[in-house]
């Protein structure tokens, strides 16, 4: 992973140091952070559970879920859920366009670039998917109720456990990629880089050692959040450079 020509002429002589050195508010990052923030709440706090599973959790008991238990959920949180998805979908593509447009197009030479631009593709991907399936089930519960028993139900259900946690993933890429762009090719404020460093090793540590694919649902969207204001009001090279 290297740094381009164009890179390394923002640091090199006196008129590059006047375009390198104002601190401007840079607009479009601000779409990661939207898309962390709806995908916060389409993942994690629309997450759809039984009542009966809630409780039990409470309690510190196990429980087990069956068809039977499709007739407690919400599918008003399920629609929320679905909406928030959505938004989070939409945000990301634009995100990621403007991330080629602005630091690809820039840094033509940086293989860590196009990593991240690689792992928010396949999220965005996934999440086509997972949030979906949650918009299916809130249907299926709602205003489609007849269309399935709880047996049918069940399987949507089934795809939404982990539906929407487990294309987060790509942001894990995304996150050591902007790290390395830090430490290596030193266009990323290091602090942010620290940060996307340890969200990203400590969330595919847990996924290896505990086998639960759903774990970067939990993480990676308040990374993407912090990542894309720190981006935005932040001193990295990337956002200053004259094509940002």
């Amino acid at each position: 992973m290297s740094s381009s020509p164009i890179d390394a002429a923002l640091t090199a002589g006196p008129a590059a140091d006047a375009v390198a050195r104002p601190a401007r508010f840079r607009g479009w990052p601000l779409w990661g952070a939207l898309a962390g923030v709806a995908g916060f709440i389409g993942t994690v706090l629309t997450d759809l559970r039984p009542e009966g599973e809630l409780a039990a959790v409470e309690q510190g008991e196990r429980y087990t879920v069956t068809a039977a238990d499709m007739v407690q959920l919400d599918p008003t949180l399920a629609r929320y859920g679905y909406v928030a998805g959505v938004v989070a979908i939409v945000a990301l593509l634009v995100f990621q366009a403007a991330w080629r447009r602005h630091v690809e197009t820039a840094f033509t030479r940086s293989t860590a670039a196009r990593a991240v631009s690689g792992g928010l593709i396949a999220t965005i991907a996934g999440l086509i998917l997972g949030y979906g399936w949650r918009g299916g089930l809130a249907n299926y519960l709602g205003p489609e109720s007849d269309s399935y028993d709880p047996n049918g139900r069940f399987v949507y259900y089934m795809l939404t456990d982990f539906g929407a946690y487990m294309p987060w993933l790509g942001v894990v890429a995304a996150a050591g990629g902007l790290a390395w762009m830090a430490f290596v090719e030193r266009n990323v404020s290091r602090v942010l880089g620290a940060v996307s460093a340890l969200a990203a090793v400590l969330t595919l540590g847990a996924v290896i050692v505990s086998g639960v694919p759903g774990l970067p649902g939990g993480t990676m969207p308040l990374w993407l959040a912090i990542a894309g204001v720190w981006l935005a009001v932040g001193r990295s090279r990337i956002t200053r450079s004259p094509l940002a």
